[in-house]
């Protein structure tokens, strides 16, 4: 009982800073807000539950457990074949680094050199883009179109969507639905897609083969093709206004110059690599029937511009008449003139007004009838007009191709005085995700760092277990690069997790290696005239070994709960492997750093006290 409470002593203080470690890594995540945080939220919530559960477990019911299990004949760690073996390879690298210390240190850094470049070559997105096992097809047409035209081209589209093997059902839409939150226009249409399961497609084929496919076939003269998914789709719709990845935003005082802008932003953006389904937002083109009332002729007839107008209202429009009741339901009935009289403005010309004077006249006789150009609806954010240049990106990083974009539209547009333009999509969301990671980044380290300080009481040991956090980078940056996967803000969870987990092992490794300098102390007193280098190097290289098997046990947890991930393949997968990859990547790369480069740090560290103060600061990893 007397070793189980010293032991518990030993690691409770390193646990308790350790989980406190681990709950101030995932800040960050906390501060996340919209998709992203709504996203993230729940992981951050339930690692910190987990977390503060698990070290009140560790600290009073795992000594108690141990109290009533560890029974009968206890064997040393020389008995357990898999520490032995262990320890056998592991010696051996540990005192091949302590002679060539040199070449171990260098090797790190020249790692670490290199991840840069690669972390500053890779993509940068707002979040992985979500398999959501179907697709919306989103052409927009002229904005004249009619209801007929924009009902052929729905049925002809349907029908070669239909035609390709791997569609298992297709729906499509043409105008608004009956909701406030949907305001398209009759150009616009809405064509869900969706697919049957994947075991079920051709050989070799994927969902971006699907699109270049259907994309080939729908080339519709005077219809722009939109390909996105229906959830991302609303989600960006209500977040942004933008239906799209990206849009520019063009503000100004008025829609004929904002048209003129808008068509030069989309010259200016077709060329670059990654634009895609490039559209401008109409702000002209609508026809309006304009019925211009001559006010002297009025005087002629005898008649009121009210009259006309009531007249109009009842031929085109209708008048309520009456009611109809069916059960508890009212319904108003209209009266207007059949659609054979107003189908054409020849017949509109000829609408008959009763005037008291002359009797009846047509409608011709005191107004100029037409078919005018206007805007087919009137965008305003903040009390300014808007119109907006609108793009999904594919075959390359969003960050990238906005940016490439922006240099271009930074040097070659020209905007009237009084028009500006804004970045609006997934770019928005990836700006605001970066800005709240940056500010709040140096913030979580430094609150580490003095979590560290509060455990070993030293500034050396605190940042002896920080300097874990660049190394276990390395193996992050490199498990992304090679995976292909850009930066985002799932990437960005995955590293902070990582920070957690490298420097949690770090403080066990300096628990440890203090553990053993104690035992040197009350062996060989502190001073250099008793304790010698080489003694000194036998009980740091003890304390690393003879206390492998918790550190690797350590390392070994986190990775046997993540390498599995790497597999799955069902919805969701394609956001937690990016999430998952920096923690494997970095695991592997701070437990190789802790477990060899922070003995050698350790003991370099003491030699120099040694050598400067003639003795060693040897700190309680007490309780």
């Amino acid at each position: 009982m007397e070793i189980i409470e010293k032991s518990c002593k030993q690691v409770s203080r390193g646990v308790f800073y350790s989980t406190i470690i681990i709950i101030t890594s995932f800040l960050p995540v906390f501060l996340l807000s919209g998709q992203e945080g709504k996203l993230f939220h729940p992981l951050a919530y339930t690692k910190t539950f987990i977390m503060i559960i698990d070290a009140l477990l560790v600290i009073t019911l795992a000594p108690v457990m141990i109290s009533f299990f560890m029974k009968g004949r206890f064997k040393t760690d020389e008995e357990n074949p898999i520490n032995r073996f262990l320890e056998r390879i592991y010696e051996p690298v540990i005192r091949w680094c302590i002679k060539h210390r040199k070449t171990t240190i260098g090797l790190n850094i020249i790692a670490l050199l290199i991840s840069i470049p690669l972390v500053l070559s890779m993509g940068r997105e707002f979040m992985p883009p979500l398999d959501e096992q179907s697709i919306l097809f989103m052409p927009v047409t002229l904005p004249d179109v009619s209801n007929a035209e924009a009902k052929r081209i729905l049925q002809v589209q349907d029908k070669i969507i239909k035609s390709v093997p791997e569609v298992e059902k297709v729906l499509g839409k043409a105008g608004r639905a009956s909701t406030a939150t949907d305001n398209s226009p009759i150009s616009m249409i809405e064509t869900i897609i969706m697919l049957k399961p994947k075991s079920e497609w051709r050989e070799g084929i994927t969902k971006k083969d699907l699109v270049d496919e259907l994309d080939t076939k729908l080339q519709i003269p005077g219809v722009v093709n939109g390909w996105t998914q229906p959830i991302i789709n609303r989600i960006n719709m209500l977040a942004t206004g933008i239906r799209t990845d990206v849009g520019v935003k063009v503000y100004g005082q008025r829609l004929d110059s904002i048209a003129l802008v808008s068509e030069r932003v989309k010259t200016l953006l077709q060329d670059i690599p990654g634009v895609k389904d490039l559209y401008v937002e109409p702000v002209t083109g609508g026809k309006y029937l304009e019925i211009d009332i001559d006010r002297e002729k009025l005087t002629r007839y005898g008649l009121s511009i009210d009259e006309v107008n009531m007249t109009v209202e009842s031929a085109l429009g209708g008048t309520p008449f009456t009611n109809t009741i069916e059960g508890r339901q009212r319904f108003n009935i209209h009266v207007r003139l059949a659609q054979d009289y107003r189908n054409s403005v020849e017949k509109i010309k000829r609408i008959p007004l009763n005037a008291s004077d002359a009797g009846i006249v047509p409608l011709s006789s005191v107004a100029n009838i037409k078919f005018v150009d206007g805007p087919p609806m009137i965008t305003s954010e903040n009390a300014i007009l808007r119109g907006a240049v609108m793009f999904n990106v594919r075959e390359r990083d969003l960050g990238t191709t906005v940016n490439e974009a922006i240099k271009k539209l930074n040097n070659e547009l020209n905007l009237p005085n009084g028009y500006f333009v804004e970045w609006s999509g997934q770019y928005e969301n990836l700006i605001s995700g970066e800005r709240t990671l940056m500010l709040i980044l140096p913030i979580v380290l430094v609150i580490i760092f003095l979590s560290l300080y509060f455990a070993f009481k030293s500034l050396r040991e605190a940042f002896l277990s920080l300097i874990t956090i660049p190394f276990a980078l390395i193996g992050g940056a490199y498990m992304v690069y090679f995976y292909g996967v850009n930066l985002s803000v799932a990437v960005a969870v995955g590293f902070i997790a990582l920070f957690g987990i490298a420097v949690e092992t770090g403080v066990v490794m300096v628990i440890y290696l203090n553990d053993a300098m104690r035992q040197l102390v009350t062996l060989k007193g502190n001073s250099r005239e008793t304790i010698s280098n080489e003694e000194l190097k036998e009980f740091v290289i003890a304390g690393a070994a003879k206390r492998l098997r918790p550190k690797l046990m350590t390392v070994s947890v986190a990775l046997f709960g993540l390498v599995p991930v790497l597999w799955s393949m069902g919805v969701g997968s394609d956001v937690m492997k990016p999430i998952v990859l920096p923690m494997i990547g970095g695991v592997l790369t701070s437990s190789t750093h802790i477990l060899l480069v922070t003995p050698l740090i350790f003991l370099m560290t003491k030699e120099y006290e040694l050598r400067k103060h003639g003795k060693m600061e040897v700190h309680d990893v007490q309780h």
